[in-house]
Order: structure tokens, then sequence, then C-alpha cells
């Protein structure tokens, strides 16, 4: 199977920027992913654009990539349009990948970029919404708070500010959790505290203030168990990644030694699995699959980042990568097995929760942590010796679990 690199990775500072556009968020990480690859933009040959807020909060429903790249300098090649709710920064590396594959071309660019922070911000909160079935959207959700039955939240732990639903099918699943683990808020609490710690050292994160176990509990709530903090915020922002085959790496006169190899790439959709059947999620199922095609295992991984829309979601998916055994992951977390300088440091770049959720460059700046952390360059937040590095980021709801789910493993010898 023909190899693949990610020669060149950048991104923009996560926020708010308000008064950038679109085009120059995607522009300053274009320009920075280039020159780290040490190419030009003529040596592109197709591209992947990832972006879900251009039609509903731009009013470009159709051709976004098209449109913004050719204010950028790029136009004339393939250029495609990806979205796949917050997966769809990893659906489009998972594509570049396919076409680098396929002989279709030996550089690509894979790209995402949003601008969520609006003055229409109930329409913002509203996307997330678009992530399951909309014809159904109230049968949808009762049946996935169902599943935090039999953990009633204390008075006071409901938020009286208005805030998106999927806030309130995570509160459930980590209610569910609680309920067939025994896992704790506070436990939770030291997810969300470990990954504020870690943003710290982050220069492109959205916060960057630390908060402890008691002022992650003592914080607003949103939905029992999950506090402010505890929840990823609206952002704007841009990430993208040069990828190339080894002929690629050769035209564009890469530097070998700062180029990351993809020994996986694997998306797979959810099931119709009843809720008794955790083995068969679809992240536990994605992640099997990545292990088993880039021929290594959990105990091989060095540092990880995953889809952490919420503490509770780096708990359920450091339980679906192997990274803890079913239930564990809380414990990990609070014990410090997760934290940099402890087993396996996971999200290092300070997670969704603090480093911000611009949901098409969501997976993209994932990505450009691990590529960051593989390269030995990533400062403070350095996890010393990494040489094998994990990605997991999920989009949208169906059934019980992620419409779809992404799975990279990355590696340097």
């Amino acid at each position: 199977m023909t190899d693949v690199y990610i020669a060149g990775a950048a991104m923009t500072v996560f926020g708010r920027h308000r008064d950038r556009t679109l085009e120059d968020l995607a522009g300053e990480a274009l320009s920075a992913a280039v020159k780290d690859a040490a190419c030009q933009v003529a040596d592109i040959g197709t591209a992947f654009y990832s972006g879900m807020t251009n039609g509903p909060l731009q009013g470009q429903h159709a051709i976004p990539g098209q449109v913004v790249l050719s204010k950028l300098g790029i136009d004339s090649i393939p250029i495609f349009n990806v979205e796949n709710a917050c997966a769809s920064g990893s659906t489009a590396v998972h594509l570049a990948v396919q076409a680098l594959r396929a002989g279709s071309t030996d550089v690509v660019l894979a790209i995402g970029a949003e601008k969520m922070n609006v003055p229409d911000k109930a329409g913002a909160m509203a996307l997330f919404e678009a992530g399951w079935d909309v014809a159904r959207a109230e049968e949808n959700y009762e049946h996935l708070v169902r599943m935090g039955a039999g953990v009633v939240p204390p008075d006071g732990s409901e938020s009286d500010k208005p805030y998106s639903r999927f806030m309130g099918v995570y509160g459930a699943l980590s209610r569910h959790h609680m309920r067939t683990w025994g896992t704790t808020q506070r436990q939770i609490a030291a997810v969300s505290a470990k990954n504020h710690q870690h943003s710290v050292h982050n220069p492109y994160s959205q916060f960057r203030a630390p908060f402890t176990v008691d002022e992650i509990l003592a914080a607003p709530p949103i939905t029992y168990p999950l506090t402010l903090p505890m929840c990823s915020p609206l952002s704007d922002g841009a990430a993208a990644l040069i990828l190339c085959t080894e002929e690629g790496l050769a035209r564009i006169g890469a530097d070998r030694r700062r180029s990351v190899r993809i020994a996986a790439s694997v998306m797979r959709s959810f099931s119709g699995r009843p809720l008794d059947r955790p083995d068969l999620h679809v992240g536990r199922l994605t992640a099997q699959a990545a292990y088993e095609a880039a021929g290594l295992g959990p105990t091989d991984m060095h540092v990880a980042e995953v889809h952490d829309a919420t503490a509770m979601g780096e708990i359920i998916q450091t339980e679906n990568l192997g990274l803890a055994a079913p239930g564990e992951g809380g414990v990990c977390a609070e014990r410090g097995d997760f934290t940099i300088g402890g087993r396996i440091p996971v999200n290092p770049s300070g997670g969704l929760e603090s480093k911000g959720h611009p949901i098409g460059a969501t997976g993209l700046g994932q990505l450009y942590e691990l590529v960051t952390q593989l390269r030995g360059e990533a400062g403070d937040r350095q996890v010393v010796g990494a040489r094998h590095a994990i990605q997991e980021n999920g989009g949208g709801f169906l059934g019980i679990e992620e419409a779809t789910v992404a799975v990279h493993i990355l590696t340097r010898n």
C-alpha cells in the first residue's frame, strides 16, 4: 500500500475572531502549511475543503471550497467540498489519503475553516442539531436523553440559559456511564482540569487559563454532571495539512526528517447496536480497524488527541481506543494517566474544551497537534519520546452513538 506522509501542518489560533473573515483565517492556515512543507501552492494537485458553517452562517450554500480557495490562489485543480458534521476535517484527510493512494496526484491539501462567532448566536448553536435526523429531532432527543435515566440531577445543576441540545445528550451519556460504571462527577472534572492545564502551554488554544477540579465543579452548570469548563465553546479558526506520497515528498523537496507517516486512516459509520453492547460502539470498531491497519496496538501509542466536545467524551473515547479498560477512563484521568508525563497523555493541546471546536477545522487541528508532538516541537507541552500517536474524531449522532468516526494513527521512526 502506498505510504502517505504529512509534510506540512498549520493552524490558526482558535477563538473568537469577530474582525476576521473566513478567507483570512483559511489563508493564514494555508500559507503556514505550505511554508512548513517547503512547497508552493502550485505544487498542490488536489484539495479537500472542510466546512459546515459556510452555508447556514455565511450564505455560501454551494461550492464553498472553490470560492474560498480561489481567493487564496488555488484554482483549476480538483477541489472537493467535505461536510461530515464534527468529523468533517478528519474526513477531508481520509479522502486525501485515498486520493494519494489512488495515484491521482502526489500532493494534496486538506483544509478546514469556520467562522462560528456571528451575531446570530442562536443560529450558530442550532448547527449542532443538524447532526442527527432532523425529521425526527424530538424523537431523537427523547430517545438519547433516556440513556441518563436512573441518575437524578441535584437541584441547581441545570443552566437557566439556552445551550445546544447536544449538551443534553452528552449529559445523558455521562449519567449512563456514571450509573453503569460508577464514574463520578469529580472524575469528569479531573479530565477537564487536565485539559485546561495542558492548554496553558498551547499558543493556538482559545482558552489558556488553568482550572482546578474544585473550580470546575463550582463553575456554572450546563446540565448534570457537566459544568461550563467541561464543554467546548463556539470557535472560529482554520487548519491545514499538506499530504504527499514518497514521490510527492521528493518532488517538493520536503524535509524527510519532519515528515510524519499516516500509518492508518479509518472511518466507520454508526450501527443500530443496543445500549448494552458497548463492544460494538462505532468508535471501538474504528479503533480496532486502525490498529490492525497500522500493525500497532493501544500500548504502542505515546500520545492521543480525542474528541472531547465535553469532558465525558474523552472518557468514553479513551475506553473505545483501548487506552483505558471499560469503565476505567475516569479513574485513569483522576490518577494522572492521561496528563503530560503520565502513562499516555491525552489531549496535550487542551482538547476541544480548551483549544476550541471550529467544526470543519477540528480534526485537522487535532492532527496538527500530533504532528507537532511527533516532530518534538511542542515546547512545554511536549510528550517526551513520542513516536506513535492516535487521533479520534466523531461527528453527529444516529442511534445511540456518533454517526461517523475517524481514527488516524501517525508514526515517526
